[in-house]
């Protein structure tokens, strides 16, 4: 008989570490997998996976695939203009699993003026990606009856939304949206569909962040409509 061809296996103790993984292995087919809260969870673990999980392109592209609306070129110079670029949009904009967020107090005036970065999802499928709030329906890609009852739980389980707000003048950002709907109601009046996200933010003094979202049936299937925020306090006084 031939040699013996049994394969051989590392001893105990000579397993191989990451800083044995050939740097262009990692940063071709191993860090480009991962996303925003995985990659930042690498960079903790070695000054290597650091040094490679900083790079603003890396970030960019993690922000793009993460909110379209931020590819907007008005989007991304605000961006660049952060303190690490698309690294500290993220994690502003990062969404808690508890739907709060908690920001460092603020004596200062508020902004002159607020910038929106809206997208808005149906099982994951892109259906709306704007600067600025949507402008118009956005159909979606499934033909639902709006008059069945489970078209209610279907744009419950599956209609996501993010609305980020980005601060220009203090280069912060925040996602204002629950990402899944709190409340879904049907309008008997006008024969649409109501979701309503909300999320709450501490600068200082609690306000809620209400979005509404319209979805109404046409010839054509059921479309998202209407969107809008409102920004109140905690007795339900609008500051916004």
């Amino acid at each position: 008989m031939g040699g013996d061809d049994t394969p051989t296996t590392p001893a105990h103790g000579d397993a191989t570490t990451i800083s044995a993984v050939h740097p262009d292995i990692l940063q071709t087919h191993i860090r480009t997998r991962l996303d925003g809260s995985t990659l930042a969870s690498a960079a903790c673990a070695s000054s290597q996976l650091h040094a490679l999980s900083t790079q603003e392109t890396l970030w960019q592209q993690i922000c793009h695939r993460t909110w379209p609306s931020t590819a907007d070129p008005r989007v991304h110079r605000l961006i660049s203009s952060f303190p690490s670029g698309h690294r500290s949009f993220y994690s502003d904009s990062f969404q808690y699993l508890d739907g709060h967020r908690r920001s460092r107090p603020s004596r200062r005036p508020p902004p002159a003026y607020i910038i929106s970065a809206v997208d808005i999802r149906y099982q994951n499928q892109l259906l709306t990606s704007t600067f600025q709030g949507p402008k118009e329906a956005a159909p979606m890609p499934v033909n639902l009856n709006i008059r069945e009852d489970k078209c209610l739980s279907n744009l419950e389980e599956n209609l996501t939304l993010s609305w980020i707000l980005i601060d220009p003048t203090r280069t912060r950002a925040a996602d204002v949206s629950s990402q899944r709907p709190i409340l879904v109601r049907r309008n008997w009046l006008s024969n649409d569909v109501e979701l309503c996200y909300a999320t709450v933010l501490s600068g200082g003094e609690l306000v809620q962040c209400l979005v509404a979202v319209t979805c109404g049936g046409g010839g054509t299937g059921l479309a998202v409509g209407e969107v809008r925020l409102n920004v109140e306090d905690m007795e339900r006084k609008k500051l916004g």
